[in-house]
Formats: C-alpha cells, structure tokens, sequence
C-alpha cells in the first residue's frame, strides 16, 4: 500500500496551510518525510526554490524546518529554560543564556512563555508554546503544528491562533494539521486535503464551509448540525452518585465529595483539563479505582470489580484504546470475545466455542466497518481508529445500560467520530445513559443533555446544554466560578456568549 502517492504540496511564506485527511489518509507520513523521519521513495523537496534531502530531524532543523508536535516532548522536572538549552544550549550555564532568547521571543511574538517555569506546573497550553519557542530557537522559517489544539481549551486555542497569526506576519509559513473544521477556517489561508494517500483538493478557505471541506476529506456530505434529539426530559436517575472521594497515581485527592445524577436515556458530558479527576471518575465507576462515596446503578449499589459491573451493565470505552481497551498482541477476534468468552454462545461449558468467535467477530467486524486485513490479525496492527470501532463492537455488545466513553474519539476522522457518535445515541434511544468524558468542547455540545466540568477533583454542575457554550466551559475549565460568568446573576445559567 502506498501511503503517499505522487503527492504535490506547495507552502508559500507567510501563510498557514491547513492539511486535512482521514485517519491513513497520508498526513502523518507526508510530515514525517518533511522533517526527515522518513525518505521518499520518489518525488522530491524543495525549499527556497532549491532540492534539498532532509535525512534526518536534525537536518530538517538545520534547513529551517521545524516540528511541533501533539504531546510536547519535556522533562516534566526541568524548568523551560533548562528544556531548550538541552543540545542547544552553549557555555558553563547554557539554560542562563537561552533564557534571555527566550523572553526575546515571547515578547516579539505574544507567546507569554516564563524561562523559569518547571514543566511540570505548566497548562496543555503552556506546554505547547514552549515547544513553538523551541523551534523558534531553532531557527525555523517553516513550521509544522500537529494537532496542536487537541487539548487546549478554547481561550488557549485562541491565543496560540494569534501567535500563529504573528508568525504568518513575520514571513514564517505553517502547516497547520487539524480534524477541527472551525479552528482551519478560522486562522489557515488555504487547505490541501487528502485522501487515501493522494491530493483530491486544495481550496482558500475565504467562500469554504465546514461541510464543504468535510465532503472533501471523505467523499460524501458530512451533516453537522447537533446530533443531539429531543432531551430525555425528566426522567427517573439511572445512576446516582454522591459523594465521591478518590486519592490519584501519586496519592493526592482525585476526587473530592463528587455527586451527580444520570438520568435514563441521557448524555451527560463531562469537561475538563486533563489531570482534573476525570479518569479516576470513570475508573472508579467502571469498578478499576478504589473510592469511598456511593454509586447506585438502576436502584441498586454499584459494586464490585469491572467484570462484575459489565454484567451489570456497565460498558467502558477507555481513554488508552491501546493498551486498557485492548491486548495488542490478541487477534481481533480474541479481542472482541474478552467480555463474553466463556459464556454461551461463545463457549460451551468449560469449553470455548472457536467457531462461534469467529462468527461474532466477521458480525462485529462487518457492523462497525473495522478495517482490518482478518478476524485473526493482531489488534496492534489497526489503526487507533479502527481498535476504536472494535472496543465499540465489544463494549456495546447486548443492552448495557450504563456507557462510560473517555475521548472516544479522540484522533479520529470526521467519518470515524460521526459513527462513533450515532452508536452512542443509538443506546440512549433505547434507555440508557452515558457519562461522556472529552476535551473536545464541539462534541460536548452536539451530543449532551446537559455538562458538567470537573476542577480539581469536584465537579461544576451538570448545566443544561442550552445554557453554556464553548467559552462559558472553557472559563470554567480554568477555574472560574459558575456565578462569576456573565449571565449568571441575571439566571441565564452560563451561556455568556454565542456558541
């Protein structure tokens, strides 16, 4: 399979070029080859007008090219001045001398980036503009962004658009990859797109439409109105959880007296920055944390371990698909069996069924289109999309009532989330509820009922839908206070704002 055919991409200075594509479309390749991870087979690069050969990342930097990448790559313990002098740094004291470029640059170019400052206390967004310094200090003219805002709240998002619009005024060009629509037409000039390794388009964004760039990366019309039906409306709790309490990985409070109610059929989405007791909120109720508190699923208490809780009714769609969704080196169909395997009608007695695991698998495999050369090949050999469909296949299996969907579609395409999405709400259709968690602030609020925002291990709300907006939760996200929003004194919840 060719992963980059016969691909044509041209970058001008001074401008943001958005390349957009399916997951395997070709992106992460075509990246790669420009900062000199891989070598074209065919095909060549120039910059400046001149044939360069970028065999190498060092190389790339050295020609002016620079990455930044979608998890910034920092010693958590290190201050940022002590990150950047590492293999740039001159003298006795290299982080001293780098801290004076530093501040340099943050001045010229907004970005607000402290040299002191360890890395470990620094926000999603922070980090990220650390790593633009760092190409910066490189001294890159072209600059390739990677997902950059795929954690960032709204208002961070905001301001490294600016420092892109920055660099863009000074001359510097940047692609700038994305799954968000929104934010390419807000800040790219032009879109190179796609798809299944070759280039199917390349439109200015100025006259472009969320849908008419998403019909360009799958091939059909993409509808992005909310996915959300009619509210549930009052109906009786599904799952009542009241006061939660849950110490983290480092033995600090992750969950401080959490309480909230899932109403039946309902989409409760949950927000917040990564580290906020989100993930031990899911862990502890899919049965994998230990916690004081109370849960109580369908008028009964909510015990025991994940196995227990699945038959219960509890599916978990887990944040690491890799390695807590699935085991890497099991086949696809040993994979979607792990729940059931030894029960009818995939075993009989002590006895597994192989024939009825490979039916049930070619059944999944076929309903939720994985992509996969076999029922029989290892899961690690997928797509992150593809292990996503089959965790999907296994998890909602049955009637669970209870779905708990950390970043479930997290990486994903526009086709790929839009499946995603309906098999979610195919489920709440039927009475069941699910307890969303993601930092896409877009899927929140096309899908929920109503949002709740987890800080510091308590949680804001939950808030019907109709009354927040990307803005209002991203206030919230950094801390704010609900009744300090604009809006709220006058009972208009926390909306403050246009969505």
């Amino acid at each position: 399979m060719v992963a980059n055919d016969a691909v044509d991409l041209i970058v001008h200075a001074g401008e943001v070029l958005a390349l957009l594509g399916e997951n395997g479309a070709g992106k992460s390749t075509l990246i790669s080859i420009l900062y000199g991870l891989y070598q074209p087979d065919e095909g060549a690069v120039e910059l400046a007008g001149r044939p360069v050969r970028i065999g190498s990342p060092a190389q790339a930097r050295k020609l002016g090219i620079g990455l930044v990448p979608q998890h910034p790559l920092l010693v958590a313990r290190h201050s940022v001045a002590e990150n950047l002098a590492l293999g740039g740094g001159t003298g006795l004291f290299p982080a001293r001398g780098v801290a004076g470029r530093i501040r340099e640059l943050s001045a010229r170019y907004g970005l607000e980036v402290d040299p002191g400052a360890r890395v470990a206390d620094l926000s999603p967004g922070e980090k990220q503009r650390v790593e633009i310094v760092r190409a910066l200090l490189g001294g890159a003219r072209v600059l390739i962004l990677d997902e950059p805002t795929s954690v960032l709240t709204p208002q961070e998002a905001e301001g490294l658009f600016r420092v892109m619009r920055e660099l863009k005024a000074d001359g510097r060009s940047l692609i700038f990859i994305s799954h968000k629509l929104g934010e390419v037409l807000a800040v790219a000039d032009r879109v190179t797109v796609l798809r299944r390794g070759k280039v199917v388009g390349g439109v200015p964004t100025a006259g472009a439409t969320r849908e008419s760039l998403a019909e360009l990366m799958v091939g059909r019309s993409v509808d992005f109105a909310r996915k959300r039906g009619a509210a549930p409306g009052e109906t009786d709790a599904l799952l009542s959880v009241r006061d939660l309490r849950a110490d983290g990985s480092r033995g600090l409070p992750a969950l401080r007296g959490v309480s909230f109610e899932l109403r039946r059929g309902e989409v409760l989405g949950v927000a917040g920055i990564a580290g906020n007791g989100q993930s031990e909120l899911v862990e502890v109720l899919a049965g994998l944390h230990p916690a004081t508190g109370e849960a109580v699923l369908d008028g009964q208490p909510l015990t025991g371990g994940a196995d227990e809780r699945f038959r219960r009714g509890v599916a978990h769609i887990p944040e690491d698909r890799i390695h807590s969704g699935t085991v890497p080196s099991m086949t696809v169909a040993d994979n979607l069996a792990l729940r059931a395997y030894d029960r009818a009608p995939l075993a009989r007695g002590l006895a597994r069924d192989l024939g009825a695991v490979d039916a049930a698998a070619r059944r999944d495999v076929e309903a939720y289109n994985v992509a996969t050369p076999g029922i029989h090949t290892q899961s690690r050999l997928l797509s992150g999309g593809n292990i996503q469909k089959l965790i999907l296949a296994r998890e909602l299996a049955g009637s669970p009532k209870l779905i708990l969907a950390v970043h479930p579609t997290y990486g994903l395409d526009i086709g790929a989330t839009d499946q995603v999405h309906r098999a979610l709400l195919e489920r709440t259709a039927s009475g069941a509820g699910v307890l969303l968690v993601s930092e896409d602030l877009d899927e929140l609020l096309s899908l929920s009922d109503r949002v709740a925002v987890m800080v510091g291990g308590t949680l804001q709300g939950p808030f019907p839908v109709a009354e927040v907006t990307r803005e209002s939760l991203g206030l919230l996200m950094g801390g704010a206070h609900p009744h300090s929003l604009p809006g709220a004194a006058q009972g208009e919840g926390v909306a403050g704002g246009a969505a």
